[in-house]
């Protein structure tokens, strides 16, 4: 049976492209999909999100907006990366899905407790905000989720700061609950995803595909690429979002590890740093883990084949 997810986002290019792969992938169910401020504003996230899926041809799928601001400090963008609009690059068709007049958390929550436990998995490739006040109202859904797969931290060094990665650091407090809940939780953070570069090759293959949502899945990268080079001194882009989503499809694409994890929330120098314990075997009542390696030609192939499957849509 497919796995049930709810992607929360921030479109954002690999945001994007995340959603694009958990479309396309017949082992996925994309059963919500939840928007929260962090790489734009929640109000241009969002129309992102209804471009992607118009884009994709996803219909029948509710989608919602989420949280303006984090749960304490104020909102921070990565323009610098995503430019004006958090997906400069492509034209964006204009939406055509309607969005849940549900809030976020209140879709998380409803969508969650109307599902048997163990059947939904909570995929955040954005900041933790929403995914934190839906347990926070809820309670019970921690115990009804399935896992929790989410794209944020690094246990090696940062990107927004020294040792902070960019989806912990913009709401370390959201982070700190979802990190200490009692759900299964694995984290894809920097340390795997820096290992997912859209390389020339990787850019034949999709342009190979042909398709209107291929062609804009290359726009996505040539765009994404030219401010990491600027920004980030990649010379390929690293798609961070979509690791968490391949990792939901196929466990097996990526190497983890069980560790206790933590996020810092006082730390002059650390704030927001997720704080992997690696010095002894985890403990038998661990219920997190890391990524550390991917299996780079399988992780695109996974997009590829997405791609191919979703045809060429848009109308």
């Amino acid at each position: 049976m497919p796995r049930k997810i709810i992607l929360d986002c921030d479109p954002g290019h690999d945001d994007a492209i995340a959603l694009l792969l958990a479309h396309g992938n017949p082992d996925i169910e994309l059963v919500a999909v939840t928007t929260v401020v962090g790489n734009q504003t929640l109000e241009k996230v969002t129309r992102n999100a209804l471009s992607v899926a118009r884009v994709a041809g996803i219909t029948g799928v509710p989608f919602a907006a989420g949280c303006s601001r984090p749960l304490v400090r104020a909102a921070e963008v990565a323009g610098a990366i995503h430019g004006d609009s958090g997906l400069d690059g492509p034209v964006l068709p204009e939406p055509t899905l309607e969005l849940d007049p549900r809030h976020a958390v209140d879709l998380i929550i409803d969508t969650v407790m109307a599902h048997e436990p163990g059947e939904i998995t909570l995929v955040p490739t954005g900041g933790l905000t929403n995914i934190a006040m839906a347990v926070r109202k809820e309670p019970r859904i921690a115990s009804r989720v399935r896992e929790v797969v989410l794209m944020g931290g690094a246990y090696a060094g940062g990107n927004w700061s020294a040792t902070s990665e960019f989806n912990i650091i913009i709401d370390p407090e959201a982070a700190h609950i979802v990190f200490n809940e009692t759900w299964p939780l694995t984290m894809v953070g920097l340390d795997l995803t820096h290992q997912a570069l859209a390389t020339p090759e990787v850019a034949a293959a999709i342009e190979a595909v042909g398709t209107a949502p291929a062609r804009f899945v290359g726009e996505l990268l040539e765009f994404f690429g030219e401010t990491y080079r600027e920004h980030q001194g990649f010379d390929y882009p690293p798609v961070h979002d979509p690791c968490a989503v391949a990792y939901v499809i196929d466990p097996s694409v990526m190497t983890v590890r069980k560790t206790p994890l933590d996020v810092e929330l006082t730390g002059t120098l650390t704030l927001g740093m997720t704080v992997a314990d690696f010095r002894a075997p985890a403990p038998s009542d661990c219920t997190t883990q890391v990524a550390t390696a991917l299996d780079h030609p399988r992780f695109w192939a996974l997009i590829v084949d997405a791609l191919e499957r979703i045809g060429d849509p848009t109308p």
